[in-house]
């Protein structure tokens, strides 16, 4: 079958069979995503309700004092948000994305399997509890088999949480409309199945681990990280695969030290005066010069003591790059004071809910767990994500001309600004359930709902928006780094309302362990108000903020999957075979 010349195809002519191939690439896109979104699926079905639950189990059956289990905890979750900065550096310096997923879903699917055994094998746990003091703690080996689980699962999630999304957004052609609207489509159907994962993991995953038996309750999750890890291994010959160009940090410290180093020479008169030699890289698009930051820009100045180290003089892409994440910084730290604002109402609706009247109606004696409010919050992303990617942009677009309908910056605004509006009705309700609570009349825990809905939207519009923005303002050669920036703001946020909370309660007393005789609501206008500073700041940031402008396209930048050899029935390149 005669080869069609695709769109920007070098024409190869002789022998070169294997460049032919490379040349005639098209990116598979969709095709590719049951196995990317089907990976990421089913990794969360099995590590977030079980991550959830582990207090439980670490009291119950490890016999942990309360204390040194929360402790252990907070020490495990602390560090899973911290391992992705590190399997970012190591995905975008030495092993590529495809590489370091796969080594990260084994090492998640041993943890899951590790703690399983935990659970099943006797002589791995201590014996039940005949009375509260015959109560027996876990010994040296049973301890050493629980941390090693732990020890599997943060090594997944080092390498998990920092690859997927960007994994997953390689598979889409930067080049084209298509493939751009693609990438953005995609980052809402991955929050759309993470959000349903966890409603799922929260609810189901916790009651069998809970109400039926640890032992299956743990071996279901790590039944489905091993269909996790199948679905994306059987995906193999369809991905493309972004290959690693070195480490960027050393670029970024050249910039660095070479500004200082000439700090006293005078500025360029124009960009023209910079060294910009031809732009080698496949990987990274050349990003075209800006006028922010020019005090960088004498890491590109020429003098004639420069040219014999790199550490005196840098090209204007390498300058460029460095820009890039100056930039995004003011944008990501408004995130983190919005992760502050989450994790308040997170913590504090189900110390609400546990003071107010849980039955779904007065006849029904079943009671909603107060833990599962947060599925309220899964459940309005559930239903908007689609309707805003299937209906919301398809108007804006047609408004607006942007391929996102809007900007990256608005869609994270807008969540800000919901974020605002969230703890202030957050707030009205707590004051009128501490007025009930006086008289001794329980509300219903639906008023939760509003302000929990409220939270799903701001974190569908501010979430999504801060990922998909990190991704394409970020060098190609650091989007894993982008995507820890996420997990590492969320960590950051995690310390800093550990301290206000503490702060605050040392302070006015609002936060007693009696909501009746706390001031909650005044609590709640205090993070409202801190929300709403956050906004004023990110309009700041927003408008000071400019895109990257690349002024050429990436091309053949990727590792293939491997077609080279002929299929029967079809041709030899990737092209013959979608």
């Amino acid at each position: 079958m005669e080869k069609q010349q695709q769109p920007g195809e070098k024409k190869i002519t002789g022998g070169e069979e294997e460049e032919e191939v490379i040349s005639s690439v098209r990116y598979r896109g969709w095709k590719s995503m049951p196995y990317v979104i089907g990976n990421e699926t089913f990794e969360k079905l099995g590590t977030i309700g079980t991550t959830a639950n582990l207090l439980v189990y670490l009291t119950t059956v490890y016999h942990l004092p309360s204390v040194h289990a929360a402790t252990l905890l907070n020490f495990f979750s602390g560090t899973t948000n911290l391992a992705p900065l590190l399997g970012a550096f190591l995905s975008d310096t030495f092993l590529g994305r495809y590489t370091t997923i796969a080594a990260a879903s084994l090492a998640s699917c041993l943890g899951m399997l590790l703690l399983t055994l935990t659970a099943a094998i006797p002589s791995l746990h201590p014996p039940p509890c005949t009375s509260p003091s015959t109560c027996q703690g876990p010994t040296h080996g049973q301890l050493a088999a629980l941390l090693a689980a732990f020890a599997f699962l943060v090594v997944g999630a080092g390498g998990i949480r920092p690859c997927n999304l960007a994994f997953g957004a390689d598979q889409f052609d930067p080049r084209t409309d298509s493939g751009r609207r693609g990438i953005a489509s995609f980052f809402n159907w991955y929050y759309f199945t993470f959000t349903v994962a966890m409603m799922l993991s929260a609810t189901l995953i916790i009651y069998l681990q809970s109400n039926v038996s640890w032992a299956i309750g743990l071996a279901v999750p790590a039944a489905l990280m091993a269909i996790s890890c199948a679905l994306f291994f059987m995906g193999t010959r369809l991905y493309v695969r972004v290959r690693p160009e070195g480490s960027p940090f050393t670029s970024f410290a050249r910039v660095i030290v070479a500004a200082v180093r000439k700090r006293r020479v005078p500025a360029p008169a124009s960009a023209d005066d910079l060294f910009d030699p031809p732009h080698q890289s496949k990987l990274v698009a050349k990003i075209a010069y800006t006028d922010q930051f020019r005090c960088l820009d004498k890491a590109a100045v020429v003098t004639p003591e420069s040219r014999s180290s790199p550490w005196r003089l840098c090209t204007v892409q390498q300058v460029e790059e460095v820009k890039c994440l100056a930039r995004i910084i003011p944008v990501w730290s408004a995130g983190i004071v919005y992760f502050i604002v989450v994790t308040q109402l997170g913590t504090f609706v189900v110390l609400q809910a546990l003071q107010m009247d849980r039955r779904l109606t007065r006849w029904w004696a079943f009671e909603v767990p107060a833990g599962s409010m947060v599925v309220f919050n899964m459940m309005a992303m559930t239903v908007w994500i689609p309707v805003y990617d299937r209906l919301v942009v398809p108007a804006l677009r047609r408004v607006t001309g942007k391929e996102g309908g809007i900007s990256q910056l608005q869609r994270i605004g807008v969540g800000l600004v919901l974020s605002v509006a969230t703890m202030v009705v957050a707030a009205a309700v707590e004051q009128r359930r501490r007025r009930l609570g006086a008289v001794g009349v329980k509300m219903s825990f639906l008023w939760l709902v509003p302000q929990q809905v409220a939270a799903g939207m701001s974190e569908a519009f501010a979430a999504i928006g801060q990922t998909e923005l990190y991704y394409r303002q970020f060098p190609e050669n650091m989007r894993s780094v982008a995507g820890a920036l996420f997990f590492l703001a969320f960590a950051l946020a995690n310390y800093a309302s550990g301290f206000m909370v503490a702060a605050v309660h040392r302070t006015t007393g609002w936060l007693a362990q009696d909501l009746n005789h706390a001031r909650l609501d005044l609590f709640y206008l205090t993070v409202a108000a801190i929300a709403a500073a956050n906004v004023c700041y990110f309009l700041l940031c927003a408008r000071w903020y400019r895109f990257k402008n690349t002024t050429i396209d990436i091309a053949d930048h990727v590792e293939l999957p491997d077609y080279h050899h002929h299929q029967p029935g079809t041709g030899n390149t990737i092209a013959s075979m979608v």
